[in-house]
């Protein structure tokens, strides 16, 4: 379910300011850092406080305990990810539909695999965070783009919402197959290559409009 006001992981209160929401930034990072260091049993709140150089109330005011950091951290990764593939949807629009398959595959999993430590942490907590809730909604706004980019080419597809949505399990069962790896950064390079040509290939040999 989504969450609501009520809901405990919903943020207190959001920053309004340019100097709350750079004390919100720094929480984030230090959930992260401490997440990396220590793991989600042993993180606190206390210790991301003082990872984050704020005073504990500071801290409360915008995350009631730590599963709302962590879902925060997760949705400010997630939303980063979704904004990799909107930036390639404004810069390869009208292109044959293999350059922007190969743009996709390349700007979804580096957005993935940024500071790959980060990525395959966050992705361990997920089902503990209502992180498949936050994935879901992320995905619909990448559905979105997708389909858009891909309806723009020339090369007209029959069903650019079903190619959209094959071309969607391929990055993202590929991607969480890197981030379970037990050395996701070192075999980044190969998985990157060999995922752009699956993509590339699928939408080479994808049904197209009838002309006329």
């Amino acid at each position: 379910m989504p969450s609501t006001l009520e809901d405990p992981l919903w943020p207190r209160k959001k920053p309004v300011q340019a100097r709350s929401a750079a004390s919100v930034d720094a929480i984030l990072e230090a959930t992260v850092q401490v997440l990396l260091r220590w793991g989600k049993d042993r993180l606190t709140t206390r210790r991301v406080a003082t990872r984050a150089g704020v005073s504990i109330g500071t801290l409360y005011q915008y995350f009631p305990n730590k599963s709302s950091l962590l879902q925060a951290a997760l949705r400010r990764h997630m939303e980063g990810v979704v904004q990799a593939v909107e930036q390639v949807g404004r810069e390869h629009r009208g292109q044959p539909l293999a350059e922007m398959g190969a743009a996709l595959a390349s700007g979804l999993i580096t957005a993935k695999m940024k500071e790959g430590k980060t990525g395959a942490g966050l992705y361990a907590v997920t089902a503990d965070v209502e992180g498949q809730e936050i994935s879901r909604e992320m995905s619909r706004i990448m559905h979105g783009t997708i389909c858009d980019l891909l309806s723009s080419s020339h090369e007209k597809l029959q069903d650019p919402a079903l190619v959209t949505t094959i071309l969607q399990g391929m990055m993202a069962g590929v991607s969480r197959k890197l981030l379970e790896s037990a050395e996701p950064e070192q075999q980044f390079e190969v998985i990157q290559r060999e995922l752009v040509r699956a993509v590339t290939a699928y939408l080479t040999q994808s049904p197209r409009k009838a002309e006329g």
